[in-house]
């Protein structure tokens, strides 16, 4: 079962929920153990086929940790928290959590974009 900790302890994903933002970027750290690293992408890899098929869903992908690291990063585009939410929350995504190693635990948090002069697009 997938472990969740809060990113930033003080606004864990569960507030995140109730904000209206769109678009957002959902970044998700995972640390695992080294034997369950091939359990963890496959769990991640079901559950990411399921958000795509979900509305608001735009892209996703996955990052490892370089130098020896057991951790990943997921890095998904939403149109919306509303639309992220009713993904996240879902009854079938909540179930899918099981297939996770114990070792697994994920922080997710939700982004929105800054708008920077002459650097970042709004």
């Amino acid at each position: 079962m997938l472990n969740l900790r809060p990113l930033d302890p003080t606004c864990p994903i569960d507030q995140q929920l109730q904000s209206k933002a769109d678009p957002v970027v959902l970044v998700n750290l995972f640390t695992v153990a080294e034997d369950d690293i091939p359990a963890l992408k496959a769990a991640w890899e079901k559950d990411a086929l399921w958000m795509k098929q979900q509305p608001g869903f735009l892209s996703t992908q996955l990052h490892r940790a370089i130098g020896g690291s057991h951790m990943f990063m997921n890095y998904a585009l939403w149109e919306s928290v509303d639309s992220f939410r009713a993904a996240f929350t879902h009854p079938d995504f909540v179930s899918a959590l099981a297939a996770y190693p114990s070792s697994a635990v994920a922080q997710p948090h939700l982004f929105a974009k800054v708008a920077v002069p002459n650097l970042c697009a709004a």
